[in-house]
């Protein structure tokens, strides 16, 4: 315990310092909210029949800017912090002193979800999400930051340096973060997309929005924790690979 609240100090002392992670987590909901805001104003002689079937999606707006973010923003930032520490030697040092897997990745995590939270709470109010729904979908937020916490530690212990880190991450963040858009717009997509948290995302969405889904909400959330799990089992394995367990 001792050793992940050291770990966890570094990396929240480092990521309020960096400008540049920070700002992945203010510029997706302020995107929702700005889209919001168009709509509401109806800048640019948008006429009022459009602007109110607009209006009245806005919830799959905030969905949409949610899901890239849980799935596209995240992972990159999470594999370049830890690239970093796998670059300056630091992952060795810490196995050297007995940090376990889990610990260093509760550690580092940690702060992610932190912030994370906070963007997810701020895409709920956005969405106009209220009681009950405004938990359920800040959970499905944070089942997804999770998950890609997770996938971009396992792609930051893969890379041997910062530079190819992005490169490395980026074509899975794709994927993850607008795969669940095109699913929306194709059958088949959504039926290939199914397994995964970030499209489970849009289906929790759905349900908060229409009242029911394809899926059940259960089903949903036990899809997006059994990602979890692997992912978590995947990076166990990964940095034993890397020879990082000591």
């Amino acid at each position: 315990m001792r050793n992940v609240k050291a770990i966890f100090k570094k990396q929240f002392k480092g990521t309020i310092q960096n400008p540049e992670t920070m700002i992945q987590f203010a510029i997706f909901p302020a995107l929702a909210w700005l889209m919001g805001f168009l709509v509401v104003t109806d800048f640019y002689g948008i006429p009022y029949d459009i602007a109110a079937m607009m209006a009245a999606n806005m919830p799959n707006m905030v969905t949409m800017q949610a899901t890239i973010f849980a799935g596209m923003a995240l992972i990159p930032v999470v594999t370049s912090v830890i690239a970093g520490d796998v670059e300056r030697k630091s992952i060795r040092f810490l196995t050297m002193a007995g940090v376990s897997p889990m610990s260093y990745l509760i550690g580092v995590g940690g702060v992610i979800l932190l912030a994370g939270f906070a963007s997810s709470v701020a895409f709920s109010f956005i969405g106009g999400f209220e009681g009950r729904d405004f938990w359920i979908f800040t959970a499905a937020m944070m089942s997804g930051v999770a998950a890609s916490t997770v996938l971009g530690a396992i792609f930051g212990v893969m890379t041997s340096n910062q530079q190819s880190a992005s490169a490395l991450s980026m074509p899975a963040a794709i994927v993850l973060g607008f795969g669940p858009m095109m699913a929306q717009m194709n059958e088949n997509i959504a039926r290939y997309l199914h397994p995964i948290y970030t499209q489970q995302l849009n289906v929790v969405a759905e349900y908060l929005e229409r009242g029911y889904s394809g899926t059940p909400l259960w089903q949903a959330f036990a899809i997006m924790w059994a990602n979890v799990a692997v992912i978590c089992l995947l990076f166990a394995l990964v940095y034993h690979k890397k020879g990082l367990t000591g």
